[in-house]
């Protein structure tokens, strides 16, 4: 009985050893200093990439502190405190232009141009986003009513609101705020693949 215990204990000792090993800091790419205007760029932080420097993980564990360092004041108070710009203010609610709206916390792709429309709400709206991956929702139930909170996957920005009065196909109309997104224009998006 104690050789099966001491043969269990061993063969414990060296799985954490090994898992311990593959998550040490130096198993992963180095990660580069970043001021609040150099945001990453979606392929060094790949959600799907478990080896990236700048995964899921990575966003999700900054401080607050870091978030304020990273971020301007009111994207900081949108992103992280689920602030919503007034209408008509941002600067994508009548944008045109093509190309892929990032998340500005962690540059994480989010929505194609392509799905962009006038809402007439005076806040940037989509139909959908550009992958099914790219945003998650919670329930809202702040301010006296129920709403579907829309976040960035990657770090858990706030963007803003899902609603089901949008256009065809999908009768979706995510309501977001511009403070929280970047504008990689086509031709950017396109030498960046």
């Amino acid at each position: 009985m104690k050789l099966a215990l001491t043969l269990i204990i061993a063969v414990a000792f060296v799985l954490v050893a090994s898992i311990a090993r593959t998550q040490s800091p130096t198993a992963r790419p180095a990660m580069k200093p970043q001021s609040p205007s150099t945001q990453p760029s979606a392929a060094s932080c790949s959600i799907d990439d478990p080896n990236s420097a700048c995964g899921t993980t990575h966003w999700k564990e900054k401080t607050e502190a870091e978030w304020r360092k990273l971020l301007t004041p009111e994207q900081y108070r949108v992103a992280r405190e689920a602030g919503t710009e007034r209408a008509f203010t941002g600067k994508y609610w009548n944008t045109h232009s093509k190309g892929v709206y990032h998340c500005a916390a962690c540059g994480q792709p989010l929505f194609s141009s392509d799905a962009k429309f006038d809402s007439g709400t005076g806040w940037p709206s989509f139909f959908q986003p550009i992958s099914n991956t790219a945003v998650t929702t919670d329930t809202d139930e702040s301010h006296g009513m129920t709403r579907t909170e829309v976040k960035c996957s990657q770090c858990g920005a706030h963007l803003g609101h899902l609603f089901d009065d949008g256009p065809k196909p999908t009768h979706l109309r995510y309501c977001l705020n511009s403070a929280v997104l970047n504008l990689v224009p086509a031709t950017q998006s396109a030498t960046n693949k």
